[in-house]
């Protein structure tokens, strides 16, 4: 039988443990180094004397985006929004906000005071979304530093532990120096296919006793990342004790959340603009806002051989129709295809394919800012019950109250259990639940407000979710235009939940429609 372990095998191993950024380590130790992928900017040009009409349906960020890139080259917008505001999923919660969910309808009841806001749809900027900082900076957004991840916040499993949380840091430190002292001992030069010379192997075994702070003779008791259980200061530091390894399997986090913050688009640093994540709205909004009609809701689509006529309600009920050049169409595809239209049947067929996510978030108005009392400033805690994550805000350090993230369920499962029950019971679940990783926690936080998107107006689900089937065979018929109707929003990206997706979708059509007329005017 062949034993050899290939380079390869030996960085999915390291990465399967240890996440990203150990695979990264590795690689670089091996002299094996990624590469670096860039977003693009849209390529519009001055309209000159030809200014083209667009109807963009929804003023999320891939139709703000659309209409102020359109706006800069000359052309003429008029942007549709069904809901009673603009920003789609981008949705900030401050005092006296309605959450508008059919069936369930809530007013948001904390404080009036800035720092006192719920960011209820994307609430992180990852470093690397290029285009989206770009607005920010466009449009005099101002930023500031968002903690993701935070190896002072708990790890809770109730399988795990006497299901009581536990410190990240001790999790990952006592986890990585496991991993480190096994591969160590195990990892024979001999075996690996395409070989380590003698300088490959040493750096290997020093690299493994860093990464896992293992002695000289490649052993693992503890290590001061974990913390000290007492010292540190005045007095020597006394290590915490370690935790056996299956006790630490035991607990499902290494599975995935012990790598999330090594993810492309969880990596530190990540951003928040400042006083909420809806600012980039409000940006967009002074530029482009006296051509957003609100309530607005599309009623019927027909494609014309010059054009696009899409027919709408206005905000007495009267209705209304518009006729332009071209149509950017972000409504989520599950609710176009119950929209009167007379798309051909294949892009039907793709338009039904994606599936809606049932993304929940809750929130607490916390009564003091206890989680600073367990030396916890931003970051997040994970649980294995369904409320899944509760956040600390990373603003108004050492105020006198904050919001609290109760519950953000993004699998199916979780997502739709809180989803189903009414939102006082939802408070109740995240009440009881967050109990067990803050024994105060119901003495510490009161009028909590909760998000379904699976159920909220006007969305009716949140990041669409493609199988790789549909992925396969109907991603590309959405991606290209039917006639003059172009589908946009994060849910034609390859990124779906993000609005870096929302934006270059719209760079996508943006740009076809610049090829499209200027084909049109070489051959006029």
């Amino acid at each position: 039988m062949d034993t050899r372990i290939s380079r390869r095998q030996l960085l999915n191993t390291v990465g399967a443990a240890g996440g990203a950024a150990a695979v990264h380590a590795a690689a670089t130790a091996l002299g094996l180094l990624p590469g670096v992928a860039r977003a693009g900017q849209p390529s519009l040009r001055p309209a000159g004397g030809r200014p083209r009409h667009v109807v963009v349906i929804g003023a999320g960020i891939a139709g703000l985006t659309a209409a102020w890139e359109l706006r800069k080259a000359g052309h003429r917008c008029t942007v549709l929004e069904a809901s009673h505001r603009p920003g789609g999923r981008n949705l900030t919660l401050r005092h006296g906000d309605v959450v508008d969910e059919l069936g369930a309808r809530q007013v948001f009841e904390f404080d009036d005071h800035p720092d006192l806001y719920f960011n209820a749809g994307p609430a992180r900027i990852p470093g690397a979304h290029a285009n989206f900082l770009r607005y920010c900076r466009e449009l005099d957004v101002p930023l500031e530093i968002f903690v993701n991840d935070n190896r002072n916040a708990w790890v809770h499993d109730d399988d795990a532990f006497g299901g009581r949380p536990i410190r990240n840091r001790e999790y990952m430190t006592d986890a990585r120096g496991f991993l480190a002292e096994l591969l160590a001992k195990s990892v024979d030069p001999r075996a690996l296919d395409a070989g380590l010379d003698a300088e490959d192997h040493e750096r290997l075994r020093e690299f493994l006793r860093a990464y896992g702070d293992l002695d000289e003779k490649l052993a693992y008791h503890g290590s001061d990342r974990a913390g000290y259980a007492s010292g540190g200061m005045t007095s020597p530091g006394v290590k915490k004790p370690v935790r056996g390894f299956p006790e630490l399997l035991d607990a499902n986090f290494w599975r995935e959340y012990m790598h999330w913050g090594e993810l492309a688009d969880q990596a530190a640093p990540m951003l928040q603009p400042v006083g909420g994540m809806d600012r980039i709205v409000d940006g967009f909004m002074r530029r482009v806002g006296d051509a957003v009609e609100l309530r607005a809701a599309v009623r019927e689509i027909r494609l014309g051989e010059a054009g696009v006529e899409v027919a709408y309600t206005g905000p007495r009920g009267e209705i209304r129709a518009v006729q332009a050049d071209y149509c950017l169409d972000s409504i989520p595809c599950h609710l176009v295809v119950g929209l009167r239209h007379n798309f051909p049947a294949r892009y039907v067929r793709a338009l039904s394919a994606p599936g809606r996510g049932s993304l929940f978030k809750l929130a607490f108005q916390a009564k003091r800012r206890f989680w600073e009392d367990e030396h916890i400033y931003g970051g997040i805690s994970w649980t294995n019950q369904d409320i899944t994550q509760i956040w600390y805000p990373p603003h108004g350090i050492h105020g006198d109250s904050g919001v609290i993230l109760g519950a953000y369920a993004f699998d199916e499962g979780p997502g739709r259990r809180l989803t189903r029950l009414s939102p006082a019971e939802r408070i109740e679940a995240a009440l009881a639940q967050g109990e067990k990783v803050h024994p105060d926690y119901r003495r510490l936080v009161d009028r909590g407000v909760s998000v379904a998107w699976y159920r909220m107006n006007h969305v009716l689900g949140c990041s669409t979710r493609w199988t790789d089937e549909a992925m396969r065979d109907h991603f590309a018929t959405l991606q290209d235009p039917v006639g003059r109707h172009y589908m946009v929003g994060d849910q034609i990206s390859y990124h779906p939940g993000w609005q870096e997706g929302a934006i270059q979708s719209a760079y996508h059509a943006l740009e076809d429609i610049e090829r499209r007329e200027r084909e049109a005017g070489a051959a006029g």
